[in-house]
Parts: structure tokens; C-alpha cells; sequence
């Protein structure tokens, strides 16, 4: 097997519900978003340039609207011809039932709900802590389900030449991803973001090896509890 590279891409800002778990809401890119998206394209034909390695002409994406307009403006940036390919194994962390509701709706609910405790503090951001709703998953399960597609995706290369490819996601389940393939310790990922306009690339090693191959993670403020 060849080394392979993934672009890890942050879909860019959009029209989302405030204070709302990120989740699956689903609406669009806002015009700083898309923006964000050509910078990030800029970013891809750069760092294909300077390691000659060549872009793979399909584009992984979250089926996600704000992912797939990310891909789709990438693709309105970078020459040649695209496939954009959308797997919801690329969505955000879900909070089940009680998606698109505020923050102090989920907490209402639950205290108004005899089966369950009080949230804990800082719930949203806890890595490991999963909403006690049909459907929810805590961080790291979303982490692992992102993890284990990017695996499957770049093993099915085989002994194909090295190639850079573009997976357009979630800053969340991208973090939380890194740390199951070994990129990011488990305090590394509470520590960090992603840039919605800087891709972070990990290269899979023929040993299997996932490594930190370019770009930067956002450092994060204590005070965040945004988590994508």
C-alpha cells in the first residue's frame, strides 16, 4: 500500500439555529461561508502542489447541507472534473430526538423528565457524555463512526498511487475522529478546533499508520462549547 492523504475540510460558516447543538441542523452556507469554502480549495491545490501529490477526483462529504455547498464550491475552484460522493457516516455528532432545539430547551426537557438526571455541566462539549434520547451518540461514538469510514475509504486504495483526498465534515466529528486514528490524545481534543477555511491533512502510512501530514488545528478558548 501507498501513502495515502486525507484533507480534512470544515464545512464554512452557515445559517444555524443559535445556541443550538450544531448537530444535523439543516440549513445553508452563509456568503462568509462559502467564502470559506474557496480558501479552503486554495489551501488543497496548495499543499497538492508542493508534495506533487495528485488530488483524487471524488469528494468525500456529510450529506449535511453546509458540507455538501463546501464540496460543491471546492469543486468550483479546483480544475478538472468532480464526483461528490455523500455518506451520513460524515455527519455531525446527533443529539436524537432533540435535534435543532435551543440548549435550554434539551436541559427544560430533561428536568421535566422523572426518568432522567440533570445534565452535567458542560454536557455539550463533554466528549464522552450521550443525550438521553432515542437516537443520540455521545463525541466519541460520532469520532469513531468517522474514523472507521475514513479507514475502510483509504484501505480500499490498495497499492493505487498516493493521493490527496478531500473529506468535507464537521469540525466536531473530524476532532473527535483523530483521536481514534491516533492523531489527537484525548486532552488534545478538548483543546482544539477546526478552521472552517484551513483543511488539516493526515497521511495513512503503509504501516497503517495515521500521522499528522499538514495544516493546523484552531486553538480553542476554555469558554467554547461550540463544537462544530
Amino acid at each position: 500500500m501507498n501513502p495515502q492523504f486525507v484533507a480534512l475540510v470544515r464545512h464554512g460558516a452557515y445559517r444555524q439555529i443559535t445556541d443550538a447543538p450544531s448537530a444535523l441542523q439543516p440549513f445553508p452556507l452563509t456568503e462568509a461561508g462559502r467564502r470559506h469554502a474557496w480558501q479552503s480549495a486554495d489551501h488543497l491545490q496548495a499543499f497538492s502542489n508542493q508534495h506533487a501529490i495528485p488530488i483524487a477526483t471524488t469528494i468525500h462529504s456529510s450529506p449535511l447541507l453546509r458540507a455538501w455547498q463546501t464540496a460543491e464550491a471546492i469543486t468550483q475552484i479546483l480544475p478538472g472534473r468532480w464526483q461528490i460522493v455523500e455518506d451520513a457516516r460524515l455527519c455531525e455528532r446527533a443529539v436524537g430526538s432533540v435535534a435543532n432545539l435551543t440548549i435550554d430547551t434539551i436541559e427544560q426537557i430533561v428536568a421535566n423528565d422523572p426518568r432522567y438526571d440533570p445534565l452535567p455541566r458542560g454536557w455539550k462539549s463533554d466528549s464522552g457524555f450521550r443525550l438521553p434520547f432515542p437516537g443520540a451518540e455521545s463525541l466519541l461514538e460520532a469520532g469513531q463512526r468517522v474514523a472507521t469510514y475514513l479507514t475502510d475509504t483509504m484501505q480500499r486504495q490498495g497499492n493505487a498511487p498516493s493521493s490527496l483526498h478531500i473529506v468535507v465534515g464537521h469540525g466536531a466529528a473530524f476532532r473527535h475522529a483523530a483521536h481514534h486514528l491516533g492523531v489527537l490524545s484525548r486532552e488534545e481534543v478538548g483543546a482544539v478546533s477546526m478552521y472552517h477555511d484551513q483543511p488539516v491533512f493526515l497521511r495513512l502510512d503503509p504501516g497503517r499508520q495515521w500521522r499528522l501530514a499538514g495544516g493546523k488545528w484552531k486553538p480553542r478558548r476554555t469558554t467554547d462549547t461550540h463544537t462544530d
